[in-house]
């Protein structure tokens, strides 16, 4: 169905918006209380270009050069921003990351609350995403307080379309920990992600994650490293663990980096015969026959009649 964007209604000062449900308990019967917006006051979350700066919408040069408030991660990129972009920027503009949000966040929402237009940026892609934002979004929920976005470049999207991976269903992991024993821990509980993969990386500590990787998952499942997209030395290194490990460590890596790994592969079921030891083990410790037939088929995916006939034949 071919729908015309450029005609369909956006959210603007006048217009705050559908009221947002936040908690429970409030309305009658332990339904969630209904918080309506409280003044004509928004909050835009403003997608940044990820490299190139061709790819900023005409709507975010229209909100950088109309905001009261910019609320930017780092001020000196959204000046280079908007230089680049030849615009002048006319409101007030905050610096506002992750040292300083949890101080500024409710002198921002009083100003969204007054009234004010408030635009938050951050140094490239989606705010919130792996950035700040979260917080402020947070509180104007929990406020009440319209909160809206001008979509538009995310390194995650990107990454996950180049890679050549499945891109039907994915998760976001984001940054790794630094700790060797800490980031085997969050790897473990990935070990049967059958999702693919989208984690950031910085280039120092590639080598490390991608061994790391290999270790947990194998060296033969499938990734792919996307390096400065969009960028003019963008480059995408698709292989498995073991190639890609072996290109880190011959290569001296630079540049933002998100790394994408395919998920977990389907286990085959395997024959009912050689479950039959697991049933026979439940038998032992008091289960009933068709039980821990049952229960051992569901966790197998197997037939319960197969199963139930192998156990027979075995005895």
């Amino acid at each position: 169905m071919d729908h015309d964007f450029s005609t369909s209604p956006i959210l603007s000062p006048d217009d705050p918006g559908p009221a947002e449900k936040v908690g429970a308990g409030s309305g009658q019967g332990g339904t969630p209380a209904v918080v309506p917006p409280t003044g004509p006051g928004r909050i835009v979350l403003a997608a940044t270009p990820i490299g190139n700066v061709g790819d900023a919408s005409t709507r975010l040069i229209d909100l950088l050069t109309t905001a009261d408030i910019i609320a930017a991660e780092d001020t000196r990129r959204l000046h280079r921003l908007v230089q680049n972009l030849g615009v002048t920027v006319a409101g007030r503009i905050i610096s506002y990351h992750e040292h300083n949000e949890e101080a500024k966040t409710g002198e921002l929402l009083d100003q969204v609350r007054s009234g004010k237009t408030l635009v938050m940026v951050t140094d490239a892609g989606m705010p919130s995403v792996s950035d700040p934002g979260f917080r402020l979004v947070e509180g104007a929920v929990a406020a009440g307080l319209t909160v809206t976005a001008a979509p538009g470049p995310s390194a995650v999207l990107t990454a996950l379309a180049l890679s050549g991976l499945p891109t039907d269903r994915f998760c976001f992991e984001g940054f790794l920990p630094r700790k060797a024993g800490e980031r085997s821990s969050r790897l473990a509980d990935l070990d049967a992600e059958r999702r693919t993969m989208v984690f950031f990386e910085a280039p120092h500590r590639l080598e490390p994650m991608l061994r790391a990787l290999r270790e947990r998952f194998g060296a033969d499942r499938r990734a792919a490293v996307c390096r400065e997209l969009t960028k003019t030395y963008e480059e995408v290194i698709r292989g498995n663990l073991r190639e890609l490990l072996e290109w880190a460590e011959s290569n001296e890596v630079r540049g933002e980096i998100a790394v994408v790994v395919g998920g977990a592969p389907e286990q085959e079921p395997g024959k009912p015969e050689d479950h039959v030891a697991a049933v026979n083990g439940l038998i032992a410790q008091g289960v009933r026959l068709k039980e821990a037939v049952a229960a051992v088929a569901d966790d197998a995916k197997l037939s319960k009649r197969e199963l139930y006939s192998a156990v027979l034949s075995a005895r």
